[in-house]
């Protein structure tokens, strides 16, 4: 935890938002509501396109801080996730991160994450905070193909 310092950035990752994926992420969390999965039900609801749910949104920060923190850590808070715009079928999104706060006394490190669209607006964003596993931390993923896989 002594290499964590505030306001370096966790490498970010994109998600290519494919109609599969979203298919698959809806079926996974149990969210079978149409606007997820259906291009004609979510333009008769007023967004553009199918779009990602909250929960995906979510597993992506997962995935981002995973990829940093390595599969030892914990999370121990999540706070301030909002989504403000739609993440839709065919187009990308990256999960952005910073070191915002380091309690070294209790083990913890504050994160503000970001969800990113193609064009670099904001969709998703707020706070976690992460206890880090054990000393020899070292910011490479467990498996250093993990993030080129979809």
């Amino acid at each position: 935890m002594t290499d964590v310092a505030v306001g370096e950035e966790i490498p970010p990752v994109a998600f290519p938002l494919t109609v599969y994926r979203l298919v698959m992420a809806a079926g996974a969390n149990r969210d079978f509501n149409s606007i997820h999965h259906n291009t004609e039900h979510a333009r008769a609801t007023g967004a553009p396109e199918m779009y990602a749910n909250t929960l995906f949104l979510m597993g992506m920060w997962e995935r981002a801080v995973r990829d940093w923190m390595g599969p030892g850590g914990t999370f121990t808070a999540i706070r301030g996730f909002r989504m403000r715009r739609f993440n839709t079928a065919g187009r990308t999104t990256t999960v952005r991160g910073r070191v915002m706060a380091v309690d070294r006394a209790n083990g913890l490190v504050t994160l503000g994450l970001r969800c990113e669209d193609d064009d670099g607006v904001t969709v998703g964003p707020g706070e976690v905070d992460v206890r880090l596993p054990p000393s020899d931390h070292d910011h490479t993923p467990s498996d250093p193909d993990l993030a080129t896989r979809g």
